[in-house]
């Protein structure tokens, strides 16, 4: 099925099952632990063996030789495999650095060997005694000392925009804005590592892993190992969080192949958590320079975004200017983005990438404009909406209502009482409130699912969608029970097997909609045939209380199925709408604050996060995702920073006690609010994606809140003490 024209009235309108806050179907599983995840799964007969990864000890170079004699003689120790051994391979299509194979070092912990052993703890002991001779070459590591040596990125990825006349019109502007901002290092910290595991029956191997894309993974595999895609069974049905750090293979099932093939044993590797964070990716830190010019009244008349990111030869952007090609008014405008080669562990995606960081600076500078034309924040907001793409004006948006977002913000969270800057103490805290727009773009991915009918009644769906613990389970389920007219009960989903069809998969906030919108086209199939069977009119045919009727006859779903079911499968594609209509997620975040008076020490006292994201099609399920993505963004905004040795090369607070992710007490009060709204330029299911925007802007609410409680405007992520204790109010 093509999706090509606007969604018209369909069976998902009649909301019986789809948007009802229904609870998780797989949640009974993971509370009683009975969710396998990539590393648990286990047959009581079969003789498992363990995979320790060995990592490189320089971040850029060449290896001459390694010797494993000792490695090998350990107490348990099967094989030992070495990069050396299986030589060089060809990378995936979505790797940028190089998993294993080969002399050559490209970043520090790229995985060098593998030890397998009887044992974990025999794996690992024996990995600790494989030596590597290396031959050391220089590499950069700094950012900021690099930038100068910056390239323009292919136009054929991310060229340049320009309208207008932006230097013109920034240089007559009645107010000016010109600052830098800047964005560290940081990592997904999913809780479940990167783990796999690799059973290999003659030519053919299952691989059990923790993938966010099936079909990306399988393809990417069966390139490195040097095999036939339709070789290689690759599941992953449960995945312990992933924020983009699983949307691509990793050294884990590699290691797992490998390991398996020279011990002639079913192997197990789970990555150790500096692994986790040297060895896989990464979000790029990033400097951002924001010019803004408006006249008295508001009104932006010129707006430049410049931002420079890092990653390894072959890499690509942080695309941090992407929102502001979109988000606010202005005649003349300016956004460019540059790349500088570093030899750090590999920049990737990451829980929205681009509009994350990029909104971390912009809206900051966005309420700095504010206040210097004397406007409230909210209304210079709104003064400066647009409801067509600023770039192409004569490309309206499908749906957009930030304005409505910041109003109802504005009054559930009691906008009208925000203190003036540096004014309100109470005990030992100064007390501010800051807001933030929320935007990210809206994406869809081509879908694929199977449905099945048995004799019973009962509705399967098959679909390599993953759940990365956003609910795809439940949406999938309800999507499936509302088209066939079952109960939520009657309807049986199996995601993360490469035998099902292929799906969109989870990353960029698009795998709820493009799924759900698989779901529907083989629902759709699905109906045909069974009206076909009946001697029904497909198109007059009503599913409903699992009976199908037509006219005045009616026959049970389960009668319809015959003794053999009937299937329906189908891929939900898409057309030209995204081109004709800019397709878009909009919110705001308010956060109010304490910062202690002696220790500047920050302290969040409550959020709400207002989302306008079409259809939402579980508000139990997307509330979740939000709620998480504010937690981030509090991250982010206070604490999340990887710290880079310069020298060496690698991250050196590598584990998750030194690299800082918010916990229970750092979050008090969080309130979601979703706006009624469908947008039939989407999808079938009139639905966006939610997961991402949630933390888009989060991070700069925070940083105006301080703001208004001392008066110290922070322009350099995290906002740690020592960024504020120095400037405190007399007040304080």
């Amino acid at each position: 099925m093509k999706f090509e024209t606007p969604a018209t009235t369909n069976p998902i309108d009649r909301l019986k099952v789809i948007g009802q806050p229904i609870h998780r179907i797989d949640g009974e599983l993971k509370t009683t632990g009975r969710a396998m995840y990539a590393y648990e799964w286990h047959d009581p007969n079969t003789p498992y063996a363990y995979g320790y990864p060995v990592g490189a000890a320089i971040a850029k170079g060449r290896i001459n030789a390694m010797d494993v004699t000792a490695a090998k003689s350990a107490p348990g120790v099967l094989a030992v495999v070495t990069t050396l051994d299986v030589g060089k391979r060809k990378k995936g299509k979505f790797n940028t650095a190089n998993l294993f194979g080969g002399d050559e070092v490209q970043h520090y912990h790229q995985a060098i060997a593998v030890v397998v052993a009887e044992t974990f703890e025999e794996a690992r002991a024996a990995a600790a005694l494989v030596k590597a001779d290396y031959a050391e070459e220089r590499g950069t590591f700094d950012l900021s000392a690099e930038r100068r040596a910056a390239k323009k990125p292919d136009e054929s990825q991310e060229p340049d925009t320009a309208v207008g006349d932006f230097e013109a019109a920034f240089r007559s502007a009645s107010v000016t804005l010109d600052q830098s901002y800047t964005t560290p290092d940081q990592s997904h910290a999913m809780m479940e590592p990167h783990a796999s595991i690799a059973a290999w029956n003659g030519d053919e191997v299952t691989v059990w892993t923790s993938s966010q894309m099936i079909d990306w993974w399988r393809s990417d595999l069966a390139t490195t190992l040097g095999v036939d895609k339709g070789k290689i069974h690759l599941m992953s049905p449960f995945i312990g969080g992933g924020f983009g750090g699983k949307l691509f293979l990793r050294a884990d099932a590699v290691l797992a192949a490998f390991g398996a093939k020279a011990a002639n044993r079913p192997v197990k590797v789970a990555l150790p958590r500096p692994f986790v964070i040297n060895n896989t990716t990464h979000r790029p830190a990033t400097i951002q320079r924001i010019r803004i010019g408006a006249e008295r009244n508001g009104k932006i008349t010129a707006i430049a975004h410049e931002s420079w990111s890092g990653d390894l030869p072959g890499g690509g952007l942080e695309t941090a200017v992407n929102q502001t090609r979109l988000l606010y008014a202005g005649a003349n405008r300016m956004t460019a983005m540059r790349l500088v080669t570093l030899d750090l562990p590999e920049g990737n995606a990451m829980r929205a990438p681009g509009e994350a960081p990029g909104l971390m600076a912009l809206e900051i500078a966005i309420d700095e404009m504010a206040e210097r034309v004397g406007m409230d924040p909210i209304e210079f907001r709104i003064v400066n909406d647009t409801q067509v793409d600023p770039e192409k004006p004569e490309r309206p948006f499908s749906h957009r209502d930030l304005i409505g977002c910041l109003k109802l913000g504005a009054d559930r969270f009691g906008w009208s009482n925000r203190p003036k800057v540096g004014s309100r103490r109470e005990g030992d805290w100064l007390i501010g409130m800051g807001v933030a727009a929320a935007f990210r773009n809206n994406l869809v991915l081509p879908s694929g699912a199977r449905v099945k009918l048995d004799r019973q009644g009962v509705v399967t769906v098959e679909t390599d969608m993953t759940d990365i613990g956003t609910g795809s389970y439940t949406i999938i389920a309800q999507t499936a029970a509302e088209m066939m007219g079952v109960g939520i009960d009657k309807v049986a989903v199996q995601l993360g097997d490469s035998r099902f069809p292929v799906s969109a998969g989870s990353g960029g906030q698009f795998g709820a909609n493009s799924s759900t919108s698989g779901v529907y086209a083989a629902c759709i199939k699905l109906r045909d045939a069974i009206a076909q069977k009946l001697g029904f009119n497909s198109g007059d045919a009503v599913f409903e209380n699992g009976i199908v009727r037509s006219g005045n006859r009616s026959v049970p779903l389960a009668e319809a199925a015959g003794p053999g079911g009937l299937v329906g499968e189908d891929t939900m594609e898409w057309g030209d709408l995204a081109k004709t209509h800019q397709q878009s997620t909009f919110g705001a975040h308010f956060v109010e604050v304490g910062v202690d008076v002696a220790t500047g020490e920050t302290r969040i006292r409550r959020m709400l996060t207002v989302c306008a994201a079409g259809r939402i099609l579980n508000p139990i399920t997307a509330r979740s995702q939000v709620i998480g993505a504010m937690t981030m963004g509090a991250g982010g905004a206070l604490s999340e920073e990887l710290a880079v040795d310069t020298r060496r090369g690698f991250f050196v607070n590598h584990d998750l006690a030194g690299y800082e992710v918010p916990v229970h007490a750092d979050i008090p009060h969080q309130e979601v609010v979703f706006m009624a709204e469908t947008d039939p330029m989407s999808s079938p299911m009139k639905a966006k994606g939610v997961g991402e925007l949630g933390l888009c802007g989060v991070a700069a609410a925070i940083t105006n809140a301080i703001y208004n409680a001392t008066g110290v405007r922070v322009r350099h992520y995290p906002i740690t003490l020592d960024k504020l204790i120095g400037g405190l109010p007399d007040v304080a």
